[in-house]
């Protein structure tokens, strides 16, 4: 299958592809004129790197998760920690949006006057602050 049927049957651009197969993340079967050609599995393969992408893995993580000859090879830790740090996120979420939900429909004159509003504030307030750390303690690219 050449790049353009891969590219119509994935809904992927072929700029998207060619980057794929510059990350080690698909492999062309060779070519047919100019047109990078593809073996039969390569919408499964992008379906598992969509899969990764949706569950927030990195590009580089997805990479990893297959053997050098293209075969899946996904560590079940690693996606037993991403559950974890999923159901971390969503915690975060539902606790967020529970208080916008409170500050909609709090009685208090003003935002800032309600007490559900300022803890929100305060979390965001440490989030900032933790993102600043981090960045910090990251070394510069030059």
């Amino acid at each position: 299958m050449d790049i353009v049927e891969v590219a119509r049957r994935s809904g992927l651009p072929a700029s998207t592809l060619r980057f794929y197969e510059e990350k080690g993340l698909i492999i062309s079967a060779g070519r047919s004129g100019l047109r990078r050609t593809f073996d039969s599995g390569i919408l499964e393969r992008l379906s598992l790197i969509a899969l990764g992408q949706r569950a927030g893995f990195s590009l580089d993580e997805i990479a990893r998760m297959f053997a050098p000859n293209g075969a899946p090879q996904i560590d079940r830790e690693i996606l037993a920690t991403k559950a974890e740090e999923l159901d971390h996120t969503i915690r975060k979420l539902i606790a967020m949006r529970d208080g916008l939900r409170h500050a909609a429909r709090c009685p208090a004159p003003s935002h800032m006057e309600c007490p559900t509003f300022r803890r929100l504030l305060g979390v965001a307030g440490k989030s900032l602050s933790h993102r600043s750390a981090q960045k910090s303690r990251t070394p510069r690219r030059r």
